[in-house]
């Protein structure tokens, strides 16, 4: 006798259940949850809280105002379940050093809580050559002046040292100050009191050449002389005698200190750069520029098949960029692929297509994109990927073409839905950064980690993005924002996306992108 499917249903349902009705004993192992923290803000927060959920850490960023020792958390959200073991994130927390905080769900997982701030420090006097130096933790202020200063009478036209709140006693601002000796002065800040030392030293260097930060076509120029001078730079090649003075207007000035910006170098070539003060010269530091490297595959000509699941290099070649397209293929098919709808009219473009993917109503969105990294594996739907390439030159722009058709917001995960009905949008950005090794990426609600452009690693960002079609294929330029001109990246990070939430599972089913012709630039 057949059974019908009704039937067959019923007995596989009894079947999955019978193992539950048995056994009164309840043996079944919790399963294992990391619970995270999915925001956190305070009293006096600057910008969003890094939350790093594969190390456990979460960063606030404060302002000047806030008292470090006395942070007031406002609120925080966990994994959905979770809940604070010890301490409690309620009142006043020290976080002028780590906290370890005990959070639950099934399991206890140690998380650590820290602060960053960043108070503006200033010192300035009459005839002084540079900027001051701070020691924070000694509580020590360095000025230098020239030889031909009065140091009985030296007169302070700014000071400093603690919070925009703090108070200090004696008050020197605007006093002639005897520094023959270093002077001592009491900064006042919430009610704690801590003496810091000032010493004010002549010096015979009227002008300092500090350092060259050599890029590729780009050298940044720091110097330091007597403010109200006439400051600035000049360079040469190596090989030559004759100097050429950076114009001023390349030239910004911060006190006694002042940083000269030089363009139109050419790549792996020798130079020399002096700072002067009027007809007086620093020390002359040779330096060699770097190499104008680009990326593999920019032009993305190169696919091949595997499967289902297109990939966009050779095969039997080496990666260098990836697609979701492992994840969406649990599902359907590939979303990220080779088109014929090229600059050139000839090659391949990479095309980019948010989709829905899966049965009727049982799936996901999965927004088309592509990034310098590779895609390590699936958990469950959802990916882990690896963002970032080994890189250490220091571009100053990405250039391409694209094209897009922006579709109305069809799908959204809980937090987005007030999204769904306005236009799509697309972004392209990069990112140099210089972690110890690639950024782990996981879209998994459970542990999610994305990508965060104010993590400290990160040394210069940019991002491009449209809300709207455009129809025709147009250039792009999308700038390196660099935060420090000394630190050296390890990683570079491009990533074109269909839609930009696309990592929330957020956008338009039939977005689609196409670049095309990527190119770094080294010149400004």
């Amino acid at each position: 006798m057949k059974l019908t499917n009704h039937i067959k249903i019923t007995f596989a349902l009894l079947i999955a259940i019978l193992p539950f009705t048995s056994c009164i004993e309840n043996d079944v192992p919790y399963p294992r949850i990391q619970p995270n923290f999915i925001s956190i803000t305070a009293k006096h927060q600057l910008q969003t809280a890094s939350i790093d959920t594969i190390n456990r850490k979460v960063t606030l960023f404060l302002n000047d105002s806030a008292d470090i020792k006395n942070v007031n958390i406002t609120s925080f959200t966990l994994t959905e379940g979770a809940s604070v073991v010890a301490p409690q994130l309620t009142g006043s927390i020290d976080l002028s050093q780590s906290v370890n905080v005990t959070v639950k769900l099934y399991q206890e997982y140690n998380w650590v809580i820290s602060a960053d701030q960043n108070i503006e420090r200033y010192f300035t006097v009459s005839n002084q050559i540079g900027v001051s130096s701070f020691d924070v933790a000694s509580r020590r202020v360095i000025a230098y002046v020239s030889t031909n200063a009065d140091i009985t009478k030296i007169n302070v036209k700014s000071i400093k040292l603690g919070s925009s709140l703090s108070t200090i006693t004696p008050n020197i601002e605007g006093s002639d100050i005897d520094f023959t000796s270093p002077v001592t002065v009491d900064v006042t800040d919430y009610g704690r009191t801590e003496t810091w030392t000032i010493y004010v030293i002549p010096t015979e260097s009227e002008v300092v050449t500090n350092r060259v930060d050599a890029w590729t076509k780009v050298a940044w120029v720091n110097g330091s002389a007597q403010v109200g001078n006439d400051n600035g730079v000049e360079y040469r090649l190596a090989t030559d005698t004759e100097w050429t003075k950076v114009p001023s207007e390349w030239v910004t000035h911060n006190g006694g200190d002042f940083t000269a910006r030089i363009i139109h170098l050419n790549p792996n070539t020798a130079y020399v750069a002096r700072a002067y003060s009027g007809n007086k010269y620093g020390e002359e530091i040779e330096f060699t520029t770097g190499s104008e490297v680009q990326v593999p595959n920019s032009s993305f000509d190169s696919w091949w098949k595997d499967d289902k699941v297109w990939n966009p290099w050779e095969q039997d070649g080496v990666s260098y960029w990836d697609t979701g397209n492992k994840g969406a293929t649990t599902l359907g098919q590939s979303n990220s692929v080779p088109s014929e709808e090229t600059v050139s009219g000839t090659g391949y473009a990479a095309k980019l297509e948010t989709k829905f993917v899966g049965i009727g109503a049982v799936g996901k969105l999965a927004a088309g994109n592509l990034f310098s990294g590779t895609y390590v594996r699936t958990d469950g739907t959802n990916g882990i990927l690896h963002f970032g390439r080994e890189f250490t030159q220091r571009p100053t722009k990405l250039k391409g073409y694209l094209k897009y058709n922006c579709a109305t917001i069809s799908h959204s995960n809980t937090t987005m839905k007030h999204l769904i009905g306005q236009p799509d949008t697309c972004t392209v950005w990069v990112a140099l950064a210089d972690w110890e090794s690639p950024f782990e990426i996981r879209t998994n609600p459970r542990n999610r980690q994305l990508f965060d452009e104010n993590d400290p690693h990160v040394i210069a960002y940019g991002r491009l993005q449209y809300g709207e079609s455009v129809p025709e294929y147009t250039p792009f330029e999308v700038e390196f924002n660099y935060r420090d001109t000394q630190r050296v990246p390890r990683y570079i990070v491009i990533v074109a996306s269909a839609s930009k939430y696309g990592d929330f599972f957020t956008g338009g089913d039939g977005s689609v992108l196409i670049v095309d012709d990527f190119e770094l630039e080294y010149d400004y």
